[in-house]
């Protein structure tokens, strides 16, 4: 779980960005905060990894804090996924390539909020 400080803000990353899907969302005023679920799957069902978005309402920021690092997605091609993603206007922080020590390329690109996505070529 992601907290976030503009739910579509970071809608639009993950689904027009990273090219994941919107797969559920649920809003509960009452209680001052709104969830949005992405991932590359369909929905819970098939298997796959979701992200939970969480933003409560009226924080529009957070410290990071030193616990989190970096969540990590597998692409077939991390140069052709950073170029897509800074031709939608994404942030890439670290270009397609080899790992230090080793050959497997990745690279990383940063969300609207500051969090690192480190995307890994398989």
């Amino acid at each position: 779980m992601l907290r976030v400080g503009n739910m579509p803000r970071s809608i639009d990353f993950y689904t027009n960005v990273l090219g994941m899907n919107l797969l559920r969302t649920t809003d509960r005023p009452e209680q001052k905060y709104s969830l949005a679920f992405v991932g590359y799957g369909k929905g819970n069902a098939d298997g796959q990894s979701e992200i939970e978005l969480t933003y409560n309402h009226g924080v529009d920021s957070y410290e990071m804090g030193s616990a989190y690092g970096h969540i990590a997605i597998q692409v077939p091609d991390a140069y052709f996924a950073c170029d897509k993603i800074k031709a939608v206007g994404g942030n890439v922080t670290r270009e397609a390539g080899p790992v230090m020590g080793g050959d497997t390329i990745i690279a990383f690109v940063t969300d609207p909020d500051g969090y690192k996505i480190e995307l890994i070529q398989r």
